[in-house]
């Protein structure tokens, strides 16, 4: 995975352009690897592969005919350290918990204030510094650039960001440095929940990891008495409810957002994701019909016992049968 990284670099020519040598690109990725946890969602292969559907997404919709060089850059390196040393526990248990991120960060979006401070923390080291030759005003663009895009991707904000990529989309002016950082972020979005435009054998496997990670968080909360979310507690969440409501409210519209400027993605990548949408809705169906039967074979199974026989009443009946011989 670290080298297919490096190869996006050198593809996207942003080895070039920006005069990064390989060995600090290494480096700054092998530091990038060691500071992601094994947690079982927010992990290094999350890392790739949010950062492979960004490489995909620049070479789809051709973004390089829209973006500066330095926004490129800014795109791919902030999809390979928006989850950098994720603890595995959202903001919601972070602000909750009153934790050490919480309070260093005022309760606003604290994992991804910690996901580019971490960044920036291994960009400042020479031997990992691949923007170590970047002018001044390359530098203080690319780190705006990159803290904005990195901070998009807390859920919390995503129905604002949408909103404001929705109301710009029709008139969108490429000249306009805040309409292309609108865009950046969308783009960051689609491809930091972008599993379900995986081909399901892919993409199922990861809801699991998801709902793991969910389901430890909430253990935790009900430990420390702390509110718990219906959709991360494993006595109320199913995996195709889980999915039904994030594909149709999240995912979709935010795909389609995005199609509406780029529909060169409907086919491979918005398609997938209204497939997956089926297959959840009908795994859902499946769920509800056998929790159904279940519940009327309980009901007829108390039904029937409570109109057998008592052992009298059986004595009576055979006493009755004997006297009419």
């Amino acid at each position: 995975m670290l080298y297919l990284l490096q190869q996006m670099f050198v593809d996207l020519k942003l080895v070039e352009r920006f005069y990064i040598e390989l060995p600090v690109l290494q480096s700054f990725l092998y530091q990038v690897h060691v500071s992601y946890n094994y947690t079982p969602y927010h992990n290094f292969r999350h890392c790739f592969c949010v950062t492979q559907m960004m490489y995909g997404l620049i070479w789809l919709c051709n973004i390089q005919d829209k973006l500066d060089d330095i926004e490129i850059f800014i795109l791919l390196v902030s999809a390979i350290c928006h989850d950098l040393d994720h603890p595995g526990y959202n903001n919601s248990y972070q602000v909750n918990a009153k934790t050490e991120l919480a309070l260093r960060y005022n309760d606003i979006s604290p994992l991804e204030n910690h996901h580019a401070s971490v960044a920036f923390e291994i960009l400042n080291s020479d031997s990992s510094n691949i923007i170590q030759n970047l002018s001044l005003e390359q530098h203080k663009t690319f780190r705006s650039g990159m803290i904005k895009c990195i901070l998009a991707t807390d859920m919390a904000r995503h129905n604002e960001i949408v909103t404001a990529f929705n109301a710009i989309s029709e008139d969108y002016d490429n000249n306009n440095a805040d309409h292309r950082l609108l865009m950046m972020m969308i783009f960051l979005k689609v491809s930091d929940i972008s599993n379900e435009a995986r081909p399901m054998d892919v993409s199922e496997p990861w809801v699991e990891c998801l709902l793991q990670e969910f389901f430890m968080q909430s253990d935790v909360e009900k430990l420390e008495g702390l509110p718990v979310a219906p959709f991360m507690d494993r006595e109320k969440v199913t995996k195709p409810s889980a999915q039904v409501g994030f594909i149709k409210y999240v995912l979709i519209p935010l795909y389609e957002s995005l199609a509406s400027m780029f529909p060169e993605i409907r086919d491979p990548i918005l398609a997938p994701v209204k497939r997956a949408f089926e297959y959840y809705s009908e795994m859902a169906r499946k769920q509800d019909a056998d929790k159904e039967a279940v519940k009327l074979q309980e009901e007829g199974r108390r039904i029937s016992s409570s109109v057998e026989p008592t052992k009298d009443e059986e004595r009576r009946v055979s006493v009755g049968e004997i006297a009419a011989t």
